[in-house]
């Protein structure tokens, strides 16, 4: 199976870190986010790996290699001119062979503890009601960036509370694409503005609800969170496999 990952970014935000390094191989708990998603993807039995490349690309190749001390075999599409993700997305389908169904997508600053397996298959069973549907995307829940203030009826003030969930779903930046929705990406430009609301209007895109950890690395305060959060579990984790040989 093939998976895209954009991995062009040049972070500004996380500047000094990217001042030397594309935003996508920045360490997350001392390996390169890019690890971290590879990792993710090969749970869902992806063995192909397309790098969308553009700032310090070299960079990607020289960390990844042939991808044998990977378990992956990687391709490195790069773009000599900006060409937006969605543009990028379309040059990377050119490396998918036609008779792949199926592609993942992720921006190259996603790092989630939501099983690809379980967005792969809401994928696969939607095409198989619908031939026409193309793309599935994981949606989660928009957390409010402010504490909220709840109060009674008589404007006393009851509770505190941080990081909300609120009732609306967000983009998540991880994708399953039919082959043919190729076409339809734009040459230059964003998939989310020129092409999914095309897909949605036409009823050919549905979203996958995740309530798993979730976090785009966009700031040194998010890629505290992450590295934070990857620890931990891998701590859980070690704790459990302990527990079990005893």
């Amino acid at each position: 199976m093939y998976a895209l990952i954009l991995a062009g970014g040049k972070g500004e935000r996380l500047r000094p870190l990217t001042d030397s390094l594309p935003k996508p191989l920045v360490p997350l708990d001392s390996k390169p986010i890019l690890w971290h998603q590879v990792e993710w993807l090969k749970q869902a039995g992806v063995t192909n790996v397309i790098f969308l490349v553009g700032y310090r690309w070299e960079m990607v190749r020289e960390y990844f290699g042939d991808g044998s001390g990977f378990g992956i075999r990687p391709v490195y599409s790069v773009e000599t001119r900006p060409l937006g993700r969605g543009g990028a997305i379309r040059l990377g389908l050119a490396h998918v062979p036609e008779e792949e169904e199926t592609v993942f997508v992720l921006n190259g600053d996603i790092i989630t503890d939501q099983d690809p397996t379980s967005l792969l298959n809401h994928h696969v069973s939607r095409k198989r009601a619908s031939a026409d549907h193309l793309a599935t995307i994981m949606v989660v829940p928009m957390v409010s960036p402010y504490g909220l203030v709840d109060l009674d009826e008589n404007s006393d003030v009851v509770g505190f509370r941080e990081k909300v969930a609120l009732p609306h779903w967000i983009n998540a930046g991880v994708y399953v694409f039919d082959r043919a929705i190729g076409p339809l990406m734009p040459e230059l430009g964003d998939h989310e503005d020129h092409t999914f609301p095309g897909l949605a209007r036409e009823g050919r895109i549905s979203a996958y609800r995740s309530n798993d950890f979730w976090r785009s690395v966009d700031s040194l305060k998010d890629l505290r969170e992450a590295e934070d959060h990857v620890r931990e579990a891998q701590a859980v984790s070690a704790a459990g496999a302990q527990g079990s040989t005893q």
